[in-house]
Parts: C-alpha cells; sequence; structure tokens
C-alpha cells in the first residue's frame, strides 16, 4: 500500500513538473512578456487536478457560423400574438453570437468561447450563468467549452481566478480575499448534463471542480469551518454587507458570509450526484459532512426569528442587518425547515422589500442605501440572481410565485426592450428603465430572460434527460410552441400548447420527436404523465 501511495504522489509530481503552466506559475505575463514574480513557490499541490487534462490541451480555434445559420439550428419558439417578444428572442442570439471569441495565442485558453460583454475577460460567474441559456445553442456551437478556459488556468493547488485576462493570465492572486468565486461552475454542468446527458464531459469535469471546491474549503473558512469572501468574491461588488469600517468590496469584514456557505452546501451536493453518477462519490464523501456541518450552524445561527430572515454574520457573533438576494441560495438547499423557508419565501412578496414593480431587487427597499435607480446592487435587478431564486422556488415546489416572478422580470425587461431595442447589464427596480450606468447590448447574462426564462418559465419547458423526462408547465392560455429543442445527444423535439379558454382547462399538447420521454404536463394543481414515443402524436 505504501509503494502503492508513492507512485501515485511520484507521477503526480512529473505531471506538475511537466505541464506548460507550472512555468508560469513565478511569472507574471504582461502582452508577450513574462517577468519574474519576486516570491517563492508556495504551492500544495492537490491530486485532483493531476485528472485536469484541460491544462494540457491544446487551443482548438472555432469559429462560429453567421447568425442566419444559426437561426436554421436553435431552437424556434412560436407565441401566438406575441411577436415581439420573438423577436427579443432572437435579438439576445444574435448579440450573443456577436460576443464568441477566439483565443488569443499563447493565452493557453483551449477554445473559442463568449465573452461576458463586459472588459475583455472571463468572468467566473458570469460565464457560468451565460452558458444556461447557450446551452440551447449547443447545436450551433459549443458555448458550454467557454468554461473549458477557466479549467484550463486551474492552479497546482486547486485554485482557480474568478477574472482572467484575454492574454489568459489571471488578475488576481490567489490569496487575494477577492480572487476567486462564487462557486457555481458544477451548477451550470449540471444544467448542461440535464439537458444533454454528456458523461464524456462529466468525466473531465468531476475532478477539476471537485478539486477547486477542496482549494475553497482549505482557503476561504474560518476556524469553525465557515466561508467567507469579499463584495467582489460574491459577484454582489457595492452591496453594503461589510461593517463600515471595512472596504465594501474588497474585505471580507472578518464575517461568516452566507451565499459562500449557502453556493458550498448547494454545490456538494451536485459534486456528489456527479460523483455518484461516475462512481466516484466515496472520492469526495467529506463533502456530506461539509453539508451537514455548514447546513446546522446556518439555520442555528444565522436565521432572525424576529426578521424571519437569513443574514451574513459578523465576528461578533451577531448578524448582519442587510437584507439582500443573497438569501435566497438557500432555496438550492436544505438548510431550513419548511416554516422557516415558507417565511423566507414570504418575504418576496412584501412591498417593503423585495416586491418593487421590477422583481426581485437585490437589496430591500426599506434599507437606508437603497437607489430607486438601481445603482448596482444597491437595489439593482439582475437577471443572474432573478434566475437563481426563480428556479429555486421551482425546486422547492413554490411555482406558483416562481411563475410571478418570472413573468414580472420577464414584462420589464421586454418593456425597456421596447423602448431601447437592447438589453442592459441590469434594470432599476422602480420602473420599466435599465439601471444606473448600465451598460447596453448586454449579452452577456442578460440574455437569460429573453432564451432561458422564456424556455423554462414562460413555455414552462424544462429538460432532465438524466431522468429522460420533459417537464410542460402550462401557465399560459396562449397558444404556443418551439420546435428544434435539443435534448440528449441527438434529440429534437417539437412541442405546441392548444390556446386555452382558462387557466384551469387541461392544455392539449402535441409533440413531434424523434427520441422517447416521459412528459409531465402540469397546469393549475394538476399533473399528467405521458410516455411519448418517437413521431407525432397529441396528448
Amino acid at each position: 500500500m505504501k509503494k502503492y501511495h508513492s507512485l501515485i504522489f511520484l507521477c503526480a509530481a512529473l505531471y506538475f513538473i511537466q505541464s506548460p503552466h507550472i512555468e508560469a506559475q513565478n511569472t507574471i505575463s504582461s502582452g508577450s512578456s513574462k517577468y519574474k514574480l519576486p516570491y517563492k513557490d508556495t504551492y500544495v499541490m492537490q491530486a485532483l487536478v493531476t485528472e485536469n487534462s484541460f491544462r494540457i490541451a491544446k487551443p482548438e480555434t472555432i469559429k462560429p457560423g453567421s447568425y442566419e445559420q444559426a437561426r436554421k439550428v436553435l431552437p424556434s419558439p412560436y407565441w401566438e400574438g406575441h411577436d415581439k417578444e420573438i423577436e427579443m428572442y432572437w435579438k439576445a442570439w444574435k448579440l450573443a453570437i456577436s460576443n464568441i471569441c477566439m483565443p488569443v495565442d499563447g493565452s493557453g485558453f483551449v477554445c473559442s468561447y463568449i465573452s461576458p460583454a463586459y472588459n475583455g475577460n472571463i468572468f467566473m460567474w458570469d460565464d457560468a450563468f451565460i452558458t444556461m441559456f447557450c446551452r440551447y445553442g449547443r447545436n450551433f456551437f459549443p458555448f458550454q467549452r467557454t468554461l473549458d478556459n477557466f479549467y484550463a488556468k486551474q492552479h497546482p493547488d486547486g485554485f482557480i481566478c474568478r477574472e482572467i485576462r484575454a492574454d489568459g493570465s489571471d488578475c488576481f492572486g490567489r490569496y487575494d480575499p477577492v480572487s476567486t468565486g462564487p462557486n457555481i461552475l458544477p451548477w451550470s454542468e449540471m444544467a448542461y448534463l440535464n439537458q444533454f446527458g454528456d458523461t464524456e464531459r462529466l468525466n473531465k469535469i468531476f475532478p477539476v471542480l471537485s478539486a477547486y471546491y477542496k482549494w475553497l474549503k482549505l482557503n476561504r473558512t474560518w476556524r469553525n469551518g465557515t466561508y467567507w469572501s469579499s463584495g467582489w468574491g460574491t459577484g454582489m461588488d457595492n452591496m453594503p454587507r461589510v461593517p463600515s469600517e471595512y472596504n465594501t468590496i474588497y474585505s471580507n469584514g472578518h464575517m461568516i458570509w452566507l451565499d459562500a456557505c449557502l453556493q458550498q452546501i448547494f454545490m456538494a451536493k451536485i459534486l456528489l450526484k456527479m460523483g455518484f453518477y461516475l462512481e466516484r462519490w466515496q472520492e469526495i464523501e467529506e463533502f456530506e459532512d461539509e453539508i451537514k456541518h455548514l447546513s446546522e450552524y446556518i439555520n442555528k445561527n444565522m436565521w432572525n426569528d424576529k426578521d424571519h430572515f437569513l443574514y451574513d454574520q459578523y465576528a461578533d457573533g451577531t448578524l448582519s442587518k442587510t437584507k439582500g438576494v443573497y438569501a435566497y441560495w438557500a432555496l438550492h438547499t436544505d438548510v431550513l425547515p419548511k416554516e422557516r423557508l415558507d417565511s423566507l419565501v414570504n418575504e418576496l412578496n412584501n412591498p417593503e422589500t423585495f416586491n418593487r414593480p421590477h422583481r426581485v431587487a437585490s437589496l430591500a427597499a426599506n434599507n437606508p442605501k437603497y437607489k430607486a435607480n438601481g445603482r448596482y446592487w444597491l437595489g439593482g435587478v439582475w437577471a443572474p440572481t432573478d434566475y437563481m431564486v426563480i428556479s429555486g422556488l421551482i425546486d422547492k415546489g413554490y411555482r406558483k410565485l416562481a411563475y410571478e416572478i418570472a413573468q414580472n422580470h420577464y414584462d420589464n425587461i421586454f418593456k425597456v426592450y421596447e423602448k431601447t431595442g437592447t438589453f442592459w447589464e441590469y434594470y432599476s427596480p422602480e420602473q420599466a428603465e435599465p439601471g444606473f450606468l448600465a451598460r447596453k447590448d448586454f449579452v452577456g447574462w442578460t440574455g437569460l430572460p429573453p432564451i432561458a426564462e422564456l424556455i423554462e418559465n414562460i413555455f414552462g419547458i424544462r429538460a432532465n434527460v438524466m431522468e429522460n423526462q420533459i417537464i410542460i408547465d402550462v401557465n399560459l392560455t396562449d397558444s404556443y410552441g418551439i420546435s428544434k429543442y435539443p435534448y440528449g445527444k441527438d434529440g429534437l423535439i417539437s412541442i405546441k400548447v392548444n390556446k386555452r379558454t382558462s387557466a384551469e382547462e387541461e392544455p392539449k399538447v402535441t409533440i413531434d420527436t424523434n427520441v422517447p420521454f416521459k412528459a409531465i404536463i402540469l397546469w393549475g394543481n394538476h399533473k399528467k404523465e405521458i410516455e411519448v414515443k418517437t413521431g407525432k402524436q397529441s396528448i
């Protein structure tokens, strides 16, 4: 056994020595030049990184076809009497395609990718959300491989920088409080797996994501095992979360950061599920202990009984009073018992906090620093956090509220689109307008509402190839549908829902498919399950 372990570590050492990325660890790039850094190599190697094939992959430049070519293969929606909304869908795809970039020579990026439409860099949390709607475009371009460029830049100890320049250089040192996060890459990969069942990709990404999780556990925790982050690290830059003596954006404030803890629980569950599919869950079974410990701590120490809400915790053990959308990552965990979860969810209906004319305000409206124009995370409405809230509500069975919020969010995005002809980085919570100084043509993660939310929430079509089923959650009474819906390796499905006279009328659905699956039709409080065979049939 000792000889076996020695062989493993010898192989790991040889891998790191031979890896072309290791040479750069003590250098910093500026254009084509490299300079030696004034510090020594302090890496403690993570064995799982030895399996990271992205680090030694050869770059692959994939030039996309034209937008006109894309329209021939992308999912094509239909919605009776809503031609302008369909136009908005296609405009989002057009902008997304225009943001596809080729890897720069010598960058170490391994594949062409979609840019976040911000500053030319790639961002961990932007691209995780972008790939969630871009997965529907897999038959046109391999958008999911955008994330491969983060994996290619994984450090020997498992660290991945949250922002990486186009030349392949990290924007931050790994021990900088703003260097990484949020840890949500596994969520995007699980959404992709559920859409296409790509276990070959799963085999490649599992060790990468597990190693990154382990790095966070080693380097972003306090002595009690809870997690810390920063304004930039959470992605919610200027939300007033840290005590006044600390810098809002850059400091960890010596706090326990609620969303960082909740995300680790969420990602641990996903990684364990991935490990189950691959029969490798035993290698990360300690993640189960992490889930249990963090869940118990949050429920016991970070819940305010008076407010019926979850908060960050300060160094002295008291709770923050900043009520923010970050608490709703709890919807993707089992941290709260049903009574507490109901109270947390009910706050989404409170007009004094989150239920503003455009839902969901990122900062509660009764916070002294809340701004009507959003002013970034001082109340701004953001596509990614709304997507997080909506999907979490669905997962926890709050379908009616999920649809109400999705419809409100979608309608406000559409009103601004009608006025401006484009999409924005974020939006005002008080009226149908872009947020203060928001960037335009932002697709970017604002492709989520016109594409993913249209398909998944307005049309209610949600796939899970791993369980061989498609949910069709019918809320509209209009006639609507979609063709060329991608499902599994080769599946292409057409779904059409007939017009109804009321929301309680049972939907008539026509499906034309080249692959069999189980259709679960939902409407109101009703449910019907049908085994769908290949060909065209009405159900």
